[in-house]
């Protein structure tokens, strides 16, 4: 147990940016470390509009050789359709194996009792197709995703032969900031403002734009003593093409990683 004292996460306010039901550990982490987060999520998922594809990539789930996870929520959308369809997607695992794009999505399918045969080393969509080009090349791989998805992954695993079929599993919303979230992000009073995802980053600053873009110059002044934390690669490139610098990323997507990027950024800024 971390002695709240000692961290320099101790009374610190930080804001996250995603839903309360995918952050339950990374809060917990916090509040044990004397930290008060705010959550402000700024995107919701849905099911798509049409969930025929969906449908029938589910019941012929045994016609792929592979399955690919680029998120936990593609995994509880697969989860929630299979169940309302009835369909055991268990029996088609003896045949299909499931590639996840992080522990974090791992953990979420291992925990519908999925079988996960590969992790990617990077945690980004882009590289399951980098690292296990060998094992996708001329395969059959499902690949659901969130409306939004790029095409970045598709098309590379089409540059290595594989057959593709890519469906809408869960639709992506922007969220508008309210309550002790808005007023967190209005008062300045952030320290820390963590952003899971791209989208995410697109919703806030399309947000802050409608209030005359103070804030995204605020955070870009005091970024050196506020972090601004990025979970993944994907989405620190999001948020330096919105002119931020200095952004803190975390090595990975698990929460010990985004724990140590916070308190050895706020570490540093203490020295100094």
């Amino acid at each position: 147990m971390v002695e709240a004292s000692a961290s320099p996460l101790a009374g610190r306010n930080i804001l996250i940016t995603r839903a309360s039901d995918q952050t339950e550990s990374l809060v917990r982490e916090l509040e044990a470390r004397g930290a008060k987060p705010v959550l402000q999520p700024m995107i919701s998922f849905h099911p798509p509009h049409d969930v025929a594809p969906l449908d029938k990539a589910l019941r012929d789930l045994r016609a792929f050789d592979w399955l690919l996870l680029t998120s936990a929520n593609a995994v509880r959308a697969l989860l929630e359709r299979s169940r309302s369809l009835g369909v055991d997607v268990m029996n088609s695992f003896a045949a299909l194996r499931i590639a996840a794009v992080g522990p974090i999505t791992a953990e979420a399918a291992r925990g519908a009792g999925w079988p996960v045969s590969r992790v990617a080393a990077k945690h980004q969509g882009l590289a399951l197709a980098e690292e296990f080009a060998a094992e996708f090349a001329r395969k059959r791989i499902l690949l659901p995703r969130s409306n939004l998805a790029s095409a970045d992954l598709p098309d590379a695993l089409r540059r290595i032969g594989a057959d593709v079929t890519e469906v809408v599993a869960y639709r992506t919303f922007a969220v508008e900031p309210e309550g002790e979230g808005q007023n967190q992000f209005s008062v300045g009073h952030l320290e820390a403002i963590l952003f899971f995802s791209p989208s995410a980053v697109r919703n806030f600053l399309n947000w802050d734009e409608g209030k005359g873009g103070q804030l995204l110059r605020s955070i870009s002044d005091l970024s050196r003593k506020t972090a601004v934390v990025a979970v993944g690669p994907v989405t620190a490139a999001a948020l330096r093409e919105a002119g931020l610098r200095n952004i803190v990323q975390a090595q990975n997507t698990t929460v010990p990683a985004v724990i140590e990027a916070l308190e050895s950024f706020f570490a540093a800024t203490s020295r100094t």
